[in-house]
This record gives C-alpha cells, structure tokens and sequence, in this order.
C-alpha cells in the first residue's frame, strides 16, 4: 500500500458506523503506529516527521485520524475517549504487524497505555509525548470557568476557545464516558518497554503529570526525558530528532 495513498477503514456498526482515515507505510519491523492528539491529526509534524524517518530508514508505519478528526467521517463533538479507543483498535488489529511500537502525543498517550493494556503482548513498546492519562478529570474538569460548567449542565456542551482556531467543543459525554477509562488511579501494567518525552515549560500538561504516571506504570523499564524549555507541542527541530531518537532506542 503506498504511504501516499489514504485508504478508510469501516469501524463501528449501524449509527455508529463511520469510516477511519488510515495511512500505512510497509517495511520492516517493529511496526510503529502513531497516536495523534486531542484534535490533532495525521498531517500533523510529529506524525509526518515521523513518516519521512520511516521511508529513509525503510520502517514500517502507520497513522489515521480519530472518527471526527482530519479526514475520518463523524462529528468531532460525538467523540469520547471510547469512540476513540475503539478507533485505535480497529486501526491496530486491521493495519498492524504485532509485536509493534505505539507513539503516542498527548491524549494519543492515554489511548496508547489503554490499547497496550487492550492487547497484552502485541506491543514491543511505547513512546509517548506529554502524555495526557485522565486529562478530563485530572486537567480539563477542575480548570472549567463557571460559564463552562453552566453551558455544559444546561447545554451539554461549552465551546472553548482556541488560540489555534476554531473553538473546541467540550461535551458532557467526553466527560462522562472518560470516568470508564482513567488510569492514575492505580498501578498501570503495559507489559513493554516505555519512553515518555515530556516539556517542562508545557503549559497544558504539566510536567508532575507525567512523574506521576511513572509512578504509576508496573514495569521497571520506564525512561523519563524532561525537555526544560519544551512546551507542549514538542515539534521544534530538535524535539522531534528526540521523539525519533527515543523510538529508534525502544525498537532497537
């Protein structure tokens, strides 16, 4: 299948049927497959710097985008932690060569450690950057102002706004259905390798965040990289030879 070539996978049944926008890179193995972030997508530069490190090293990859997400059908404000959980899943058993390596950013962290836990054994390790475990409860419930909490009690919904677009809409549903799948509530057990990049300087997840989720994963081969003057993004020049670095070391 060619990398260029966007081919939709099916997920989901009756009204919740939609289709799953996927990218897949052959090559040679661990298989390497990217979680995108909350309202990010493939296209994005992590996951693209990701795929021109593929092609030159002759890897195998794979990225697609969430249901409501760049080109994958369905309405981004229909999403949950679930939906999207069940996306990754498909996208995993349909697309990827086991044992493989998740590389997951922000919330494609937390689907990452959820489909790991998912699929024991499937996977030969993580790298996840600024991973976000919880970030509903933990993060995103505790800094609402009082006119989201209104919105979201009379509406079901708070448009946040976004100083990189349109606003994002904030559904009691994503909330709600998160409380099923939160993590940081005990011990994390993955059964693989795990490399975490995390910025000092995020000012969405902050970096006690991520110290605490070391804490919480069950294994012992666990590697913390503090980035001190890294944002959130991690996309500089620099922050993505590190993201490249730390999957060829877990692959290797």
């Amino acid at each position: 299948m060619s990398a260029d070539a966007v081919q939709f996978l099916n997920v989901g049944d009756g009204a919740a049927a939609r289709r799953i926008a996927t990218r897949r890179r052959d090559g040679a193995g661990p298989e390497v497959m990217f979680l995108t972030g909350f309202r990010s997508d493939m296209e994005g530069s992590k996951a693209v710097a990701l795929d021109a490190w593929a092609e030159r090293t002759g890897r195998a990859l794979v990225r697609f985008d969430y249901s409501g997400h760049g080109r994958s059908e369905g309405r981004f404000e229909d999403g949950t932690i679930g939906l999207w959980l069940e996306d990754a899943l498909a996208v995993f058993d349909a697309l990827v060569r086991r044992p493989a390596v998740l590389v997951g950013s922000s919330m494609g962290g937390w689907l990452s450690l959820l489909l790991a836990r998912a699929r024991p054994d499937a996977c030969a390790g993580l790298v996840l950057v600024a991973p976000a475990p919880d970030f509903t409860t933990r993060l995103m419930e505790p800094s609402l102002p009082e006119e989201a909490r209104a919105a979201i009690a009379r509406d079901g919904v708070w448009l946040r706004p976004s100083e990189y677009g349109e606003p994002i809409p904030i559904t009691r549903a994503l909330l709600e259905e998160s409380r099923a799948h939160l993590l940081l509530d005990g011990p994390i057990e993955v059964g693989c390798p795990v490399h975490i990049l995390q910025g000092v300087a995020d000012a969405d997840v902050p970096w006690g965040h991520a110290t605490e989720l070391v804490g919480k994963l069950a294994g012992e081969d666990v590697v913390l990289t503090l980035v001190k003057d890294g944002d959130h993004r991690l996309s500089r020049p620099q922050d993505l030879d590190r993201l490249i670095g730390a999957v060829e070391g877990i692959t290797a």
